[in-house]
């Protein structure tokens, strides 16, 4: 006999709509993954990308200083002027607070006392002309103390004036420097903001370039107290503080790290390991001459930090100035 057909009840009914759902999820999680993959990865801003950044900043700080000294400029000598004309005015204020203060006496003893026995005498005086002629005299005197009192109050007024104007100057100015200062802070703050940001490999000293790359931390600390010794002078056999021949910068430099090394350059070509030049890095030592007589601290970028000779101070030189003998790395 043949076999009974499965009955239509003995399968699950497939249920294309939720296949057609698990479809898209799966198509929209591809998407997305894809879109993961391909979204751009932002690196981290270069040295040298950094160091741009403080140019331009360096660029508006600058005209800003400048500004900021010229308006200081403008300021001392106006408050010097300002201060010239207090001298002056003092002892005009003061004879004319006398003259005032005469006037005022005059008019409160005719206040309470009434005219003076001279005024009283002239004016029951019946000899002809004499009345008229002391008046006269008594409208001159007054007028010449008017005239007196005038004359004061009119140079003081003239310098009061004058400092007028050069007060509103000054304050003027003041504000302009106040405004100058808080702009020249906002732009150190962005300067210290952006050198902060600086990579760790990065060492950055007044004196010497900027040297990326120093991987060893210990050659960062000798490559900045190296650089800060830049001007000081050259004095045979000296390693330091102050004066330095050739092995004893490096000598001092590596001190400062940790590192110990002999003050002579044919002990120091054999207390490191050589290096090839393609391979040199920031913080070797670099040799010149067969005889190994001259050596200094390479920076990067064939430049070196060293102590040159008597009569040229310690100072950042290209390496090519002098036959290279060789590189050696301690570190």
């Amino acid at each position: 006999m043949p076999a009974p057909s499965p009955s239509p009840a003995s399968h699950p009914p497939v249920r294309r709509g939720g296949l057609a759902r698990r479809a898209l999820v799966l198509l929209a999680a591809a998407a997305l993954g894809a879109g993961l993959l391909a979204a751009p990865v932002h690196a981290a801003p270069s040295a040298d990308e950094i160091e741009a950044q403080i140019d331009k900043q360096w660029e508006q700080l600058e005209p800003t200083i400048e500004g900021f000294n010229k308006v200081r400029a403008q300021l001392k000598v106006n408050q010097k002027k300002a201060a010239d004309l207090e001298k002056k005015m003092a002892p005009l204020e003061l004879e004319s607070a006398l003259a005032m203060n005469r006037v005022g006496a005059i008019a409160a003893r005719y206040y309470v006392r009434g005219p003076s026995q001279e005024l009283g005498a002239l004016l029951v005086s019946t000899k002809p002309g004499t009345l008229a002629e002391q008046l006269v005299i008594l409208d001159r005197l007054a007028a010449q103390q008017h005239q007196e009192i005038a004359g004061v109050l009119a140079v003081r007024d003239r310098y009061q004036a004058q400092k007028k104007k050069l007060d509103e100057l000054i304050a003027a100015e003041v504000k302009q420097q106040d405004e100058l200062a808080a702009k020249k802070k906002q732009i150190d703050a962005e300067i210290k903001r952006l050198t902060a940001s600086l990579p760790k490999t990065t060492v950055k000293v007044t004196g010497c370039p900027t040297i990326s790359g120093v991987v060893s931390s210990a050659a960062q600390t000798a490559i900045r107290v190296a650089c800060q010794q830049v001007g000081d002078p050259y004095v045979w056999g000296a390693d330091g503080p102050d004066a330095f021949d050739c092995s004893g910068l490096t000598q001092y430099a590596y001190k400062a790290a940790g590192i110990s090394l002999t003050h002579f350059t044919g002990a120091q070509w054999n207390e490191g390991r050589p290096v090839s030049r393609a391979d040199a890095r920031p913080g070797d030592l670099i040799f010149f001459f067969s005889d190994l007589h001259h050596m200094g601290l390479y920076l990067g970028n064939g430049l070196m930090v060293h102590a040159p000779r008597a009569g040229k101070p310690v100072n950042v030189l290209s390496i090519t100035y002098m036959p290279v003998a060789g590189f050696r790395r301690v570190t």
